[in-house]
């Protein structure tokens, strides 16, 4: 494995500068000649038709790319909360990351959740103040956020030298120089620090050594007895080691569109962010054992790998696969541990955006796209068939929202069931299903956004033309009471009988928890443990089926206390039925109530049309849950059903005349007001 190896991603919510950062990196590095510009449609890394049409990423891209001593591949991530999805499996396979924030607009909502996201995962990060050249724009505001918010432990690197539109560089803490560039270069001028910043640049660099000192006790008493003891060198390795083991996150500054900071981002991405071999060995569970088992970041251990996402090309079928052990060639066989089946790798490729070079052998830390893996989907483990793993997958967000599909005509509905199912292999967070009422086809997605995209790609990218309905909310329903439940299920034929007696106690979950927890607390094997699946599986399908309107049930306790058997004709089926028979009894004796999506909300609007805004959102049974004003503008952070925010855009627009915007993301299901789910339930008929 290659020691000076980075695999990074680029994370921020959407038009912090993103792809743009990108762009300016890989013409840094000299693997583009030419910059490419989003708002002019020809950014390399947004390479697919409709991110162009659109001007937002929506499917992470790969690329790499070599910087000093160091081979970096980059992962340009969404940062529409769309597609969330994207930055989920994206960070599952990375070892560090960048998250990029806006100087103007700071910490937003997004920005929350991809560094919940990268926490979850513990990918180190280093933080990318951007935009320091707009009006507005406030660093130190923007650090305390990032510390207040996001509960980051953040090392000042950099200081702006001037702000605004007399933004020119930066001042190094490190090195204790100033940074300046001018014009369009991309090469920084190093010179003296300001005479105006002495005293500020030497106050945040002693921070920044008293905190990183924290780290190692014999340079804390090193640097007591000498504190010219700490040269540049030491220090980088102190910052280092706070950042890759500690959960420090150094912060650097710049504007990635004037090109100014990018230089000093990629020496930090060198200098900070860890290698392959910085991470810890990836842990899994030894299929049929329940046993757990590590595989270290070494090419000579037997292969793990992960497939991180699925998707079409004109290579064919491209599965994006990290590998964490091992070794992985051309035409080599491995196992997948996820469905059991073998898969043969065909070509194995470096991926530039859509170009790709071809490679004969990845080895452990490497993130590469293989062709030719039929039945393999993301999250699934490969490995080597004689050392089977089952690696930890990601988590697939449950969508909010749905809408009728149909084919305009009956070529497309011919096409239309192979695409949806090549579509939903490439993106986990979509599901398809049929009304059992109407026979009608629902896409399900994480919003309205993300629906059109989808409807977008089956026609730019599978030549199915369809349309979608009116989009529908996607209720959950829960009980809120403790009943037990006696159950027989008896059935005689002639034949072979079934019979199966369950006593359980349903609960509602805590806060925050949701499925199927189920128990047995029975005693002398009244239930054998043969039957015991049936009674899961029976649970499971009742809860997908709902009770009042059918919609899924959320957090359920069930817990088996007692039972019967019949010595010849008790079986796993009897049982499934029998338990999905007594929740249906129980559900509607547990005060079943309906659930509805509350989004979280966040308004940047002029205050002149503070008041308007407001009244709409309690017109839409909105709350509002803070606000304050940065530079003039108002922040409004509120709580919203997501069926009233249906078209929200047009209407926000409206309201301000083009000059507020918003960001929603889901926050939580709450209990649907009684007058409201009498309608919805008399509805589902």
């Amino acid at each position: 494995m290659r020691h000076f190896q980075r695999n990074i991603g680029i994370m921020a919510h959407v038009d912090a500068g993103k792809t743009t950062l990108t762009e300016r990196i890989l013409f840094a590095t000299g693997r583009l000649h030419k910059m490419g510009e989003v708002h002019q449609g020809t950014a390399e890394m947004d390479w697919r038709p409709l991110e162009k049409k659109h001007g937002i990423t929506i499917s992470a891209a790969a690329t790499s790319c070599a910087w000093k001593d160091c081979d970096i591949t980059i992962i340009d991530t969404p940062g529409h909360v769309d597609f969330t999805i994207e930055v989920e499996r994206s960070l599952r396979i990375l070892d560090g990351a960048v998250a990029l924030f806006s100087g103007v607009s700071g910490v937003e909502p997004q920005s929350e959740t991809v560094w919940r996201q990268a926490q979850r995962f513990g990918v180190p990060r280093l933080c990318f103040v951007n935009k320091m050249d707009q009006a507005g724009a406030d660093f130190f505001a923007t650090l305390r956020a990032i510390e207040a918010r996001l509960g980051a432990k953040p090392l000042v690197l950099q200081l702006p030298l001037g702000g605004e539109g007399r933004f020119c560089g930066v001042v190094d803490l490190v090195a204790m120089r100033a940074l300046r560039w001018d014009g369009d270069s991309m090469e920084p001028v190093a010179g003296p620090v300001p005479e105006d910043m002495l005293r500020a640049a030497a106050d945040w660099r002693r921070r920044l050594i008293e905190t990183v000192l924290e780290t190692d006790d014999a340079a804390m008493a090193a640097w007591l007895e000498d504190e010219n003891a700490l040269d540049e060198t030491r220090l980088k390795a102190l910052i280092r080691k706070a950042a890759v083991h500690h959960g420090f996150s150094p912060v650097l500054c710049g504007s990635a569109y004037r090109r100014i900071g990018v230089h000093p981002l990629l020496d930090a991405i060198a200098d900070y962010c860890p290698s392959p071999m910085d991470r810890p060995a990836i842990a899994g569970e030894i299929p049929g054992t329940g046993e757990r088992a590590v595989r270290p970041p070494s090419a000579d251990a037997p292969l793990a790998a992960m497939v991180s996402k699925v998707q079409m090309s004109r290579f064919g079928a491209l599965s994006f696969v990290r590998l964490y052990s091992g070794r992985m060639s051309t035409g080599h066989v491995v196992a997948n541990t996820a469905t059991g089946r073998s898969e043969r790798i065909g070509r194995i490729l470096r991926m530039h955006a859509n170009e790709a070079t071809e490679m004969a052998e990845a080895v452990a830390g490497d993130i590469v796209a293989v062709t030719g893996l039929k039945a393999s989907g993301a999250g699934d483990t490969l490995c080597d068939p004689a050392a089977p793993i089952l690696l930890d997958g990601f988590v697939r967000p449950e969508p909010v929202i749905a809408a009728v599909i149909e084919a305009r005509s009956a070529a497309d509905q011919r096409r239309l069931a192979p695409a949806l199912a090549m579509i939903t292999r490439e993106d986990p967070s979509l599901r398809v299903s049929v009304d059992p009422q109407t026979g009608q086809t629902l896409l399900h997605g994480m919003g309205e956004l993300h629906l059109q995209i989808c409807a977008e790609s089956l026609k730019e990218e599978y030549d199915v033309d369809v349309i979608l309905g009116a989009p529908q909310v996607a209720f959950r329903e829960a009980i809120t009471a403790r009943v037990v439940v006696d159950y027989t299920h008896r059935k005689q034929t002639g034949g072979p009988g079934q019979f199966a007696q369950v006593k359980l106690v349903f609960e509602p979950l805590g806060a925050g928890e949701t499925g199927l927890v189920f128990a047995d607390a029975t005693a002398g094997g009244i239930v054998p443990a043969a039957f015991l699946p049936g009674i899961r599986k029976g649970l499971r399908v009742a809860l997908e089926e709902g009770g009042l309107a059918g919609y899924p049930v959320e957090g359920v306790r069930a817990t088996l206390i007692d039972g019967g058997i019949h010595s010849r004709d008790s079986s796993p089926l009897a049982f499934e039925l029998a338990a999905k028979a007594a929740f249906r009894q129980g559900f509607m004796e547990a005060r079943p109530v309906l659930l509805e999506p509350l989004m979280q909300v966040e308004i940047a609007t002029p205050g002149d049309y503070l008041g308007a805004i407001i009244g709409d959102l309690q017109a839409r049974r909105g709350s509002v849950r803070s606000m304050e004003v940065k530079g003039g503008v108002h922040e409004i952070a509120a709580e919203a059903p997501l069926a009233n925010l249906f078209g929200y855009v047009g209407v926000l627009r409206s309201l301000s005349q083009g000059r507020a915007s918003f960001a929603m993301r889901m926050g939580r299901y709450a209990p649907l007001p009684a007058g409201l789910a009498g309608g919805v339930i008399a509805a589902a008929g």
